[in-house]
């Protein structure tokens, strides 16, 4: 495994790390999440994503009886939530940025992750009905108070990110660390573009999510609808719809012509080609069974394969190349 530092702090974490999204507490049994975990440990990875949406809390429920079983060294392992949608609750106050909601989501999470304080801490998205500077002391004092160490945004825009930053200057207090956007070959403009400038400017780390497109970037999709993937859950007929188009189907096709060619899978090129981007410290992987885990946690041995050459495949095919702004 390689590590990278998250933006210009002095973390560490891994360039593949492990999320739950969809997977811990809904779709997989516990002993799954538990060998997932495992085998992701083993092979170097540092970083266990999470967040008190998913699974409305079951997700850190089943994280946290992990790793009070496996009592793995505290300062061996990053882990993360998120607050913003609630855990499911949608009474005034229990969902949003507003103090009251970030220490209670924050406590909340504590409890079901088991584990005293958070590594990362994430303002899931922008929140138009709190101030920014109420949610930047919400976070500050959450630091002071030992139960985060760094906080970040996710899904904010460069404007949002940059008025946090803006806000915290003014107030003596510290800003937003990482970013947790959606980046994969079909998702780009945000993480290439939109903020090319302030990793320049305040050193912003990112945890990118998706790095698959939710499993399109695979060959499962290539023949016929496989049973029982992400795409197919109960709920997610949206998601299915907006990733399995035609053309992106095309596109992927041609993708794993260009994987094969270098002796690899669809699934490996797609996640070394986001690792391969040095505003990327972390790469999220998502799994439901262990083999898929096990060859996707291979996927940086596949970076120095990504030649030029093969990079201008690539380009070609997905014709997607975001321009930069002339000025």
């Amino acid at each position: 495994m390689e590590y990278k530092r998250l933006g210009k702090s002095g973390l560490q974490v891994s360039v593949l790390s492990l999320g739950s999204w969809l997977t811990f507490g809904k779709q997989i049994s516990d002993s799954v999440a538990e060998k997932l975990m495992i085998k992701a440990y083993d092979k170097g990875v540092n970083f266990f994503d999470n967040a008190e949406i998913y699974a409305n809390g079951k997700s850190e429920i089943v994280m946290g009886k992990v790793f009070k079983k496996l009592k793995w060294d505290r300062s061996s392992y990053i882990v993360s939530s998120k607050a913003f949608f609630g855990d499911g609750s949608k009474k005034p106050n229990q969902t949003g940025l507003n103090r009251k909601h970030l220490f209670e989501a924050c406590n909340a999470a504590l409890t079901r992750l088991q584990v005293d304080y958070l590594d990362l801490f994430f303002c899931h998205r922008p929140d138009k009905n709190t101030p920014i500077e109420e949610t930047v002391w919400a976070m500050n004092h959450l630091i002071q108070q030992g139960k985060i160490l760094y906080w970040g945004t996710s899904e904010w825009s460069a404007q949002e990110i940059m008025e946090a930053h803006m806000a915290a200057q003014k107030l003596n207090l510290i800003g937003p660390t990482m970013e947790q956007p959606q980046y994969n070959m079909f998702h780009r403009s945000k993480v290439e573009v939109e903020f090319s400038q302030i990793y320049k400017t305040v050193g912003m780390g990112t945890t990118i999510w998706s790095p698959l497109a939710s499993g399109v970037l695979t060959d499962k999709y290539l023949n016929a609808f496989p049973k029982g993937t992400r795409l197919g859950m109960e709920g997610l007929e949206w998601l299915r719809e907006r990733s399995l188009t035609p053309e992106r189907l095309e596109k992927v096709q041609q993708l794993n012509t260009v994987a094969e060619s270098i002796d690899t899978s669809l699934a490996k090129l797609a996640i070394a080609w986001c690792a391969k981007n040095p505003n990327v410290s972390t790469v999220i992987l998502g799994a439901s069974k262990i083999k898929h885990l096990e060859e996707t946690l291979t996927s940086i041995d596949i970076i120095p394969l990504i030649t030029s050459e093969v990079e201008e495949k690539i380009e070609a095919i997905l014709d997607n190349k975001p321009a930069h702004p002339m000025f």
